[in-house]
């Protein structure tokens, strides 16, 4: 059975920020004008992405002032991460570079009247409470060029707590390499002398060739006219934990059973909410899979301290009718074959697929963005106070300015404590229901005993205009 949540608009506290500061290195470090990578500096990473941490007292801590500490071990830090502290800038045919300057990161502490307590657990994962008070955006420094790399924000909270907020532009690196990144700020604020893991720059092992041989094929990036989705999205976290899991297996066929669960949540999501929105038969519909192509590389591999981007994001196509008449199988074989196709040389030619066609812009229209950031580990930093007590993505969707077009795959708990995989989704409220009806189609249960969401487990729908304002740019 599905738990109850508070609802997530009840809660409501004023946030008193100090003026913002620049932090910059602890130490003199080199002036570089260093090139971003072919993949670093597509159109689709232009933009800034934030995340957030909860943090409790500690008492082997108190005394402490979580905005000092952390301040003093970023500007340790960035000796080593020092292209972080300088500005991007755009060259010749659109090609980013970064301007070592050391001119810092930016960063505000703040003063919360909350304490940590006063957050339900949904309330903890997107939307979150005055989300924009946690990661104040400065004005005049939200650009993607000639702007701060990275904006941190500490907001202390009155049980002795804190919360930590971020927002780093994506050109510069991906989810791994932040979560490098901010690792290392905790192995310095617990008294490191030295970083388990250096950071490595080395971007031209993740560019074009010469000269570009583009051999795979790259749809993600047809420049096709965008559909939207419509004026008002109903909002609703779904849960999926070990039972859901399980149901959802048990609907598979034999030699499917074994699929990993992100491909079969991957599956399951796409075709109800095709199903959901009623697209015509006729009418192509992707499903675009974030995949780490790290360990991909091998001749040569990359470095464990690469912190640039190393991301594909191959599209599952099918048509609306063949999604949506074939049994889930269908869906689920497409994305198998899709995510299996991401190798070394698919990077390669992705990197080289840039430079001979401008760095394009993702395909949007009916599109559906898929982003898994449960093996990121972004609830382990500890920066003295231990783990937080959630960690993730300050939003909870991803593939455009606006919600419906994606989604992150968050790691999350029910009150019983088992650990699972929470997907908030925006619909328009005609689809939500529908999509809701869907998903709990595929459980043996009664909808009635065991939904997957519910307005007694996360809160019931909440409603955005596509023009409510955002945390990042």
């Amino acid at each position: 059975m599905a738990e109850a949540m508070n609802n997530k608009t009840s809660l409501v506290f004023k946030v008193t920020r100090q003026a913002p500061e620049f932090i910059t290195p602890a130490q003199p470090t080199p002036y570089e004008v260093k090139l971003l990578s072919d993949i670093d500096d597509q159109a689709g990473l232009r933009m800034h992405v934030p995340g957030i941490q909860f943090y409790r007292a500690a008492p082997s801590m108190l005394g402490a002032d979580p905005a000092k500490v952390i301040k003093e071990a970023v500007s340790k830090a960035l000796v080593l991460f020092y292209p972080l502290a300088g500005r991007l800038r755009e060259k010749e045919g659109g090609k980013l570079v970064v301007e070592c300057t050391a001119e810092g990161v930016l960063f505000t502490e703040a003063d919360a009247e909350v304490k940590l307590d006063e957050f339900s657990e949904a309330q903890l994962h997107p939307p979150i409470p005055c989300m924009d008070e946690l990661l104040f955006d400065v004005p005049g420094y939200d650009g993607v060029l000639n702007s701060p790399i990275l904006l941190i924000q500490v907001t202390r909270l009155k049980c002795g707590g804190f919360i930590l907020t971020h927002k780093i532009n994506h050109a510069m690196s991906d989810g791994t390499g932040l979560a490098q990144f901010l690792n290392a700020v905790g192995e310095l604020a617990r008294g490191a002398d030295f970083l388990s893991v250096d950071p490595v720059w080395k971007r031209d092992l993740v560019s074009a060739r010469d000269p570009p041989q583009v051999s795979c094929v790259h749809r993600e990036y047809e420049q096709v006219p965008d559909i939207p989705l419509g004026d008002d999205l109903v909002h609703k976290p779904f849960f999926f934990g070990p039972t859901e899991i399980s149901a959802l297996r048990r609907s598979l066929p034999a030699h499917l059973k074994s699929s990993s669960t992100f491909e079969i949540l991957t599956a399951v999501i796409w075709r109800s909410r095709t199903i959901a929105l009623q697209i015509q038969p006729n009418d192509e519909v992707r499903a675009r899979i974030y995949v780490n192509a790290r360990h991909k590389f091998k001749n040569p591999p990359l470095p464990s301290g690469y912190y640039g981007n190393v991301i594909a994001t191959p599209n599952v196509i099918s048509t609306a009718g063949s999604l949506t008449r074939n049994p889930i199988g269908y869906a689920l074989e497409l994305v198998k074959t899709v995510k299996g196709q991401v190798n070394e040389e698919y990077m390669k030619s992705l990197a080289d697929f840039m430079v001979l066609n401008g760095r394009p812009r993702y395909t949007r229209a009916h599109t559906f963005s898929i982003s898994d950031v449960t093996r990121l580990n972004l609830n382990l930093f500890d920066f003295g106070w231990g783990p937080p007590v959630q960690g993730g993505p300050a939003r909870g969707w991803l593939g455009g300015p606006t919600p419906g077009y994606g989604s992150f795959y968050l790691a999350s708990k029910n009150r019983k404590g088992e650990n699972g995989i929470l997907v908030p989704m925006y619909l328009p409220p005609f689809a939500m229901e529908r999509f809701e009806k869907e998903i709990n189609g595929y459980l043996n249960d009664p909808v009635s005993e065991h939904p997957i969401c519910s307005p007694r487990s996360y809160g019931s729908g909440l409603t955005f205009g596509v023009g409510v304002k955002e945390v990042y740019v």
